[in-house]
């Protein structure tokens, strides 16, 4: 083999080796891709079925039902409600009419979450759930206040 077609051959194992190592680099980040959704975008349909992703909003007051470790709530927008099934410990933050964002799977009209994160203190909203809040049409301060907090 001459040196010209020993480079040319090297040179198309090294292309090779790099385009499928991105290959698996964009593969593994696809699947690790999380969205958020709000209760009206899963009402409407436009969230997945099939794959996990965030559902955020305020946790109705009054609708905490706890049988053990399991926990149904429902959430909302102030617009449309989801119903939401968790089983574990809930974090210590988590209340009735406080922000919340959950993390799992669509079933059945029942959001199956196996993450749940409460905000962290009085001022604190996730940035995507003040917007969504603010979309609705909920007129609370708070979420204003939050909203201009969060941008500082």
């Amino acid at each position: 083999m001459k040196p010209r077609h020993k480079r040319l051959a090297i040179a198309a194992g090294v292309l090779s080796v790099v385009g499928i190592a991105a290959a698996l680099v964009l593969n593994a980040f696809q699947s690790n891709l999380v969205f958020f959704y709000t209760p009206t975008q899963v009402a409407a349909n436009e969230a997945p079925t099939a794959r996990n992703f965030r559902l955020g909003g305020l946790v109705v007051a009054g609708s905490v039902k706890r049988e053990g470790v399991s926990v149904n709530f429902m959430v909302t927008d102030t617009a449309k409600t989801v119903p939401v099934k968790f089983e574990g410990i809930l974090p210590d933050l988590f209340k009735e009419g406080k922000g919340v964002v959950a993390q799992g799977q669509l079933r059945d009209g029942v959001f199956q979450a196996r993450e749940v994160l409460a905000k962290h203190d009085e001022n604190y909203m996730p940035p995507e759930a003040a917007e969504a809040l603010k979309r609705a049409g909920q007129s609370n301060q708070k979420i204003a206040d939050s909203v201009v907090m969060e941008k500082r």
